[in-house]
């Protein structure tokens, strides 16, 4: 198949954590030989605060862990649909995108015969409806959400007639397991302060937990308010700053456990969703504890691929049992690495958008990759 995606930024993951599942599902249709073209806004404000911060050589280092991964800038005014549309079977539109690219793309599929879907990664279907629900997906022939729970969503207020649940996943060809060369502390965590919806939850189960063991931790991330770094001083926890995204199988590999502290949308609103956070971890086999949310969609099996702590309390009894007994930490990444590897990797993922595509009508010489593939979909 010919595939354009219309993404926010391939190139940045600066506060842009959808990159790292983006990334994984270009390279694998490239693996499977799909034709894959990626256009991305010219000023996008991931890229923008990369390059201000840290300097064009970031981006360059990106093509060290993804070669060939390649991306086309556009201005939106001077945008021609029909010259980058010619010839597609599936055009995708991830939800960082301009309502009016999203109207322009609807409008065009009207006298085109490709397949058009928007990419749903975020809460704000629930947190932010009102501007979620002036995206124009009228000419859509329907909508990619990363949960059941954002799905029903789409269908619910009409916003689509088609919904298909897609979770994100992890990419194992940059998410593996690294060879411990070092160990640099007890605890890392990666993760972006944002906009206070979980101040709470980070102070109750990861920061004060840190402070009150008195481990050596160190925590990465962008817009942390001063009053969180002071937070992180007081408890002795080493500030890193932002990581790229394809860094983090090398830290994850330098410390001895994790922990995952969800937005609270995900937890009160949208059961089923874990963001990319416990993929990452898990896929790079290193122990995870995280603090409550509900896996209404059987992603995984909680107690086994990773711990779950209820409150402050039982995140500082994990950690101890944790840091004090290697069975159960070999048994929980191994428990973890397997789940991730047998369900959840963007080759995974992938699959599953083929199929979709064959719901869609796509030629199935298109899709699949040879004629046994073809035979085994079309029973």
């Amino acid at each position: 198949m010919k595939i354009v995606l219309f993404y926010h930024s391939l190139l940045s993951d600066w506060n842009h954590g959808n990159a790292h599942f983006l990334r994984g599902i270009v390279q694998e249709l490239k693996v499977r030989n799909h034709e894959v073209h990626v256009f991305e806004p010219e000023n996008a404000w991931s890229l923008q605060n990369l390059i201000s911060e840290y300097g064009p050589e970031k981006v360059k280092e990106l093509q060290q862990y993804y070669p060939g991964l390649q991306t086309n800038f556009y201005n939106l005014s001077s945008l021609n649909l029909d010259t980058v549309l010619q010839g597609a079977d599936l055009v995708l539109v991830h939800e960082w995108n301009d309502h009016e690219l999203v109207k322009r793309l609807g409008e065009h599929r009207l006298q085109n015969n490709y397949k058009l879907l928007f990419h749903d990664t975020h809460h704000r279907a629930v947190t932010e409806k009102s501007s979620m629900a002036t995206y124009d997906l009228a000419h859509y022939d329907g909508v990619l959400a990363f949960g059941e729970v954002i799905k029903n969503i789409y269908l619910q207020e009409k916003w689509t007639q088609k919904a298909w649940t897609w979770h994100e996943a992890a990419d194992d060809s940059v998410f593996y397991p690294r060879t411990k060369t070092e160990i640099a502390g007890d605890l890392v965590w990666i993760g972006n302060w944002g906009d206070e919806e979980r101040t709470a939850e980070l102070h109750e189960f990861l920061i004060n937990p840190v402070k009150e063991l008195g481990l050596k931790a160190k925590i990465y991330g962008v817009r942390y308010p001063e009053h969180a770094l002071k937070s992180l001083a007081d408890a002795g926890i080493e500030y890193g700053g932002w990581l790229p995204n394809y860094k983090a199988p090398e830290e994850f590999a330098k410390y001895k456990v994790t922990v995952h502290v969800p937005r609270r949308p995900y937890v009160v609103a949208l059961p089923g969703i874990p963001t990319i956070r416990p993929f990452e971890a898990l896929s790079c086999g290193i122990p995870l504890i995280t603090a409550p949310w509900e896996d209404a969609e059987n992603l995984f099996t909680p107690g086994q691929d990773f711990l779950v702590a209820k409150n402050g309390a039982e995140m500082k009894m994990h950690l101890q049992t944790v840091l004090s007994n290697q069975s159960k930490v070999d048994e929980l990444a191994a428990h973890g690495l397997k789940t991730i590897n047998q369900r959840h990797t963007c080759a995974h993922r992938v699959t599953e958008l083929e199929n979709i595509c064959g719901e869609l009508g796509i030629n199935p010489a298109k899709i699949y990759r040879n004629k046994k593939e073809q035979n085994l979909h079309a029973k």
